[in-house]
């Protein structure tokens, strides 16, 4: 077993399991995908660390026990459309496409979005679409969606976003509130948005989330 291998098995025995991770596709898929290899170089040696892991240019890979949990959660079905907002350098995309039928997965950053297509290709990952696109207007055109996963933070959710989620479809987001951080997973009834507590859990601020303040004179 090699170095990395040992290390994947590690996180998942000490950090994934521990945290009430039960479904088999998660386990799985988390013991599969090489998380080194969707990490800046510079970052290898400290990819299975229990912490978010800055990879640069705004964004950090969510540290495995809340991806993990978020993924739980959200009960991907093998013939489901996700949604994967902020997707940095494609791991998360890379985990939830063993699960889904396909992923599309959208970074702002365009030389974020041309390398984590490049790591999902050589990984041999071919049901994820790597699109550039502004992370508050989604991808439309490829929606809707069964399953959306926001890779960060927020304070509130975009209605153009929720507009991409199918009627009975689920979402996850990490919502700031004050000091706290809280998992939520949402369900889509009737045109609106009903959210649940999940558990808790902090990531940096994903840049047009935060809640619309109104002017006062």
């Amino acid at each position: 077993m090699s170095d990395f291998a040992a290390r994947r098995t590690m996180m998942v025995d000490t950090q994934v399991r521990p945290a009430d991770v039960t479904k088999f596709p998660v386990i799985e898929a988390m013991l599969t995908i090489p998380r080194e290899d969707f990490v800046p170089a510079s970052r290898r040696a400290v990819a299975y660390t229990g912490e978010n892991l800055d990879i640069g240019r705004g964004r950090v890979l969510l540290e495995p026990r809340t991806l993990a949990k978020l993924v739980d959660a959200l009960d991907i079905q093998p013939d489901e459309l996700v949604l994967d907002l902020a997707c940095g350098l494609g791991y998360s995309a890379a985990v939830v496409a063993r699960m889904a039928e396909a992923v599309v997965a959208i970074e702002s950053d365009a030389e974020l979005a041309a390398e984590a297509e490049t790591r999902l290709s050589e990984a041999g990952i071919f049901n994820v679409a790597v699109l550039r696109a502004e992370l508050t207007e989604g991808a439309p055109k490829q929606g809707p969606y069964d399953v959306i996963l926001v890779e960060g933070a927020v304070e509130e959710i975009p209605a153009a976003i929720v507009d991409q989620l199918r009627e009975g479809g689920r979402i996850a987001a990490l919502f700031t509130e004050g000091a706290l951080g809280v998992a939520r997973i949402g369900t889509r009834k009737g045109g609106v948005i009903g959210w649940r507590y999940a558990f808790n859990a902090r990531a940096p601020m994903l840049p047009g989330f935060e809640r619309q303040r109104g002017f006062t004179l």
